[in-house]
């Protein structure tokens, strides 16, 4: 009995859950007139709303911006955060836990705060309207350097002892012997970096005004609240539809390993 009320509460949790996006999917195959009731079903279910989507806005240049912005930033954050989390960990220099309690400062610090320098920084560095604004800024994660410098303390010393009398660099160290110990921790901030990368609107709405360059994001919201939806729900939401779904299949994906990298990593140190 304790496993039926047990399974019956998840299942109960799952579905209020899981419905508002059945909904909305759902609803951005139905048409104008029923989007209205609460039902997932109908018979006069079509991709007509899809279909005005992708002929009004260039969604798929988006799709492929978004892509490379997030790739991008994934990489560099995994690869950067590994290097300064390592020298945090394993390194000894003067400063150091100096340097990484500023770095946990830093953290407090809201984005809002930093938004107006940072846009004034890619102006006098003329690289507005461009890929190198969406990436430069965000090519390090202070989270990412907080997570990699917490799982890299757990590692015994004696085995960095022994990559070092085989001669081998503090480079070699890291992406040779310590990354294939850190499975955990490299899945973390990858999809965390993806993601956030991913769902960032006001970054690139204030960066990035050329067409061809915005973001998946940006040039949904553009699309909503800018008049060319029409105030059309179907295509708000077909539009959101497309813009959640890498998201979803990816973390549908990777969510075992994403809850295996968040236990292991997340409680060491």
């Amino acid at each position: 009995m304790k496993q039926i009320i047990k399974y019956s509460l998840l299942i109960l949790g799952a579905v209020i859950f899981a419905y508002p996006f059945l909904w909305m999917f759902a609803a951005s195959l139905k048409p104008e007139i029923e989007i209205g009731g609460f039902s997932l079903w109908s018979s006069n279910f079509s991709f007509k709303n899809y279909e005005q989507v992708f002929a009004r806005i260039p969604i798929a240049r988006a799709f492929f911006n978004s892509v490379l912005v997030s790739s991008i930033t994934t990489l560099s954050v995994v690869v950067f955060g590994s290097m300064i989390g390592y020298a945090l960990a394993r390194l000894n220099f003067r400063g150091r836990n100096a340097l990484y309690y500023l770095i946990l400062f830093t953290m407090m610090i809201p984005f809002q705060i930093t938004l107006i320098p940072q846009y004034v920084l890619m102006v006098k560095l003329g690289i507005t309207d461009s890929y190198l604004a969406l990436i430069a800024p965000t090519m390090i994660s202070t989270l990412g350097i907080v997570m990699f410098r917490q799982f890299f303390m757990s590692i015994p010393q004696a085995l960095i002892d022994a990559a070092r009398i085989d001669g081998c660099s503090d480079f070699k160290i890291i992406f040779a012997v310590i990354w294939p110990l850190s499975r955990p921790v490299v899945i973390t901030v990858a999809i965390l970096s993806f993601m956030a990368s991913w769902n960032e609107v006001l970054w690139p709405i204030i960066v990035v005004r050329e067409r061809t360059l915005m973001t998946l994001p940006q040039i949904v919201t553009l699309f909503t609240i800018g008049g060319q939806a029409e105030a059309l729900l179907g295509l708000q939401l077909a539009a959101a539809t497309l813009l959640a779904l890498p998201i979803i299949i990816a973390y549908s994906f990777f969510q075992r390993y994403f809850i295996d990298s968040m236990v292991s990593s997340g409680v060491k140190g």
